[in-house]
């Protein structure tokens, strides 16, 4: 049976920011326990309909999962192993804003061994311009604050920020790398679709990097990452050895099995020879009546044809630096990929094929969407 882990949605901000276009509402001191009692309901009923399995990863994302109490963080780690079966060696991260740092002793103890630190940036300019509503000053105590619990700590920055030069970036990335962190990951700034961002891109109120500065930037980050140590392991993602790699995030890139609960959550499981893609409910209250009436929270259930997953093996296995099995993608899709294409892209230096797996080179790390689409042409 395929690695299993479990993904949680807690979808409630103190703000929304501008760049993000994740399923959140923002926070008005509602009752917690509804939501948190929907989720236990919904983990016990996956539990029983795909079988009780050994977890290696829980994760709790959002919207601001750390504006959880320790006590409803130890409710939904204590829901999740009556349902299945945490391993030993379980990794349980949660996604934290800085602004939450007075709560990480508390989620430390609630059994959270990782932390996600949601710094973005340790410039006070660029955390005003991304609407964040912490500074430089508490980016730094929230690192220190989940370093101090002695659990595994990893940040992450976004860059290609507007106004956002080279040399500034190499200075506020060889910084953060001295904190006392072991995983960093490093976004381009994406403007999504219906954010406030792309509302101000097209009112030419905000700018972006072209792409040629976007792509010194990568290049910079890349280069600071592997003097300090932090080599890239996956597109946006830099750690210090093997051990410290996000094992969550390994299940979706190597397309293993992952339980989603929580409104808006997406989950993959390998079921009775198929696979198996579901969807939750979006708004909280409709996630809620929908586990009341039917046990879980899904708007879909739906089995993937056989190319779709092949689809998604390849998208996600490119991201990492272990690539790709190609005959695991053509078996699914029951057809060669574009081998025209793919010897071309080796040619240009865009990916690798060797010992039966083709790898993406840092150069084609900048377009590896555009290189799946050949591929899968």
């Amino acid at each position: 049976m395929s690695a299993t882990g479990i993904y949680v949605h807690w979808p409630y901000c103190s703000a929304i920011c501008p760049y993000c276009d994740f399923n959140v509402y923002r926070a008005r001191g509602a009752d917690n326990a509804p939501l948190l009692e929907a989720i236990a309901a919904d983990l016990a009923e996956q539990a029983q309909r795909f079988g009780r399995r050994e977890i290696v990863s829980l994760f709790l994302g959002g919207g601001t999962p750390s504006l959880l109490r320790g006590a409803e963080v130890e409710q939904v780690i204590a829901a999740a192993n009556r349902a299945f079966n945490l391993s030993t060696d379980c990794e349980v991260t949660i996604e934290a804003n800085p602004e939450d740092a007075h709560l990480y002793a508390e989620q430390g103890a609630a059994g959270i061994n990782r932390f996600s630190v949601g710094a973005q940036a340790f410039e006070d300019n660029a955390l005003k311009a991304l609407g964040r509503k912490h500074d430089a000053a508490a980016s730094l105590r929230a690192v220190e604050a989940a370093a101090a619990t002695g659990q595994r700590v990893s940040l992450d920055l976004i860059y290609a920020r507007e106004g956002q030069g080279v040399e500034a970036w190499r200075d506020e990335l060889t910084q953060a790398l001295t904190l006392p962190v072991e995983h960093v990951s490093l976004y381009q700034l994406t403007i999504e679709p219906g954010t406030a961002f792309a509302r101000r891109v097209e009112r030419a109120q905000l700018i972006p990097p072209g792409d040629d500065l976007s792509a010194e930037l990568y290049e910079a980050t890349q280069a600071v990452c592997d003097a300090a140590g932090f080599p890239a392991y996956e597109i946006s993602n830099h750690a210090r050895s093997k051990a410290a790699r996000s094992r969550h995030n390994a299940l979706y890139w190597n397309s293993d099995d992952w339980i989603g609960v929580g409104p808006g959550a997406h989950g993959r499981v390998t079921h009775e020879g198929a696979r198996i893609a579901t969807e939750a409910q979006l708004r909280p209250a409709d996630y809620i009546d929908a586990v009341k009436e039917r046990g879980v929270g899904w708007i879909t259930e739906a089995r993937l044809t056989p190319e779709e997953s092949a689809d998604e093996v390849l998208l996600m296995g490119l991201r990492i630096e272990e690539g790709v099995e190609l005959a695991r993608v053509e078996a699914l899709r029951g057809a060669p990929l574009n081998r025209q294409a793919l010897a071309w892209l080796v040619e240009q230096g865009m990916l690798t094929q060797d010992n039966g797996r083709v790898r993406l080179t840092r150069s084609g790390r900048l377009l590896s969407n555009r290189i799946v689409a050949e591929l899968a042409s």
